[in-house]
């Protein structure tokens, strides 16, 4: 993914969010850092039920819908953030190339 993919996919994003009216001050779905944390994890829980009772997946279009589900979150909450996401994932690539596991 380059760079300018993920730049248009945090567009998309956000106006996807917008033409719901979750940024609005009034939102029964307040857009807050805590929330979208709250949203992420609750969605990578969604993922892990596709393997609760086994290490196959039975429904691939549906474990890819909650791939898109954390992905979303995960850029919405980057972006709204301040968190220059693609940079994020380099620094913390170079820095684990850089360490060992036992």
């Amino acid at each position: 993914m380059t760079d300018d993919s993920l730049k248009t996919l945090t567009a998309a994003m956000h106006a996807f969010v917008a033409s719901k009216g979750w940024y609005a001050p009034d939102s029964a779905r307040p857009q807050t850092l805590r929330n979208l944390a709250v949203s992420l994890v609750l969605e990578a829980s969604e993922v892990l039920e596709h393997f609760q009772w086994s290490d196959d997946v039975a429904d691939r279009e549906e474990l890819a819908s909650e791939l898109a589900d954390v992905f979303l979150y995960l850029v919405q909450l980057a972006s709204l953030g301040e968190v220059d996401l693609a940079q994020a994932v380099y620094a913390k690539l170079d820095k684990n190339y850089k360490r060992t596991w036992e």
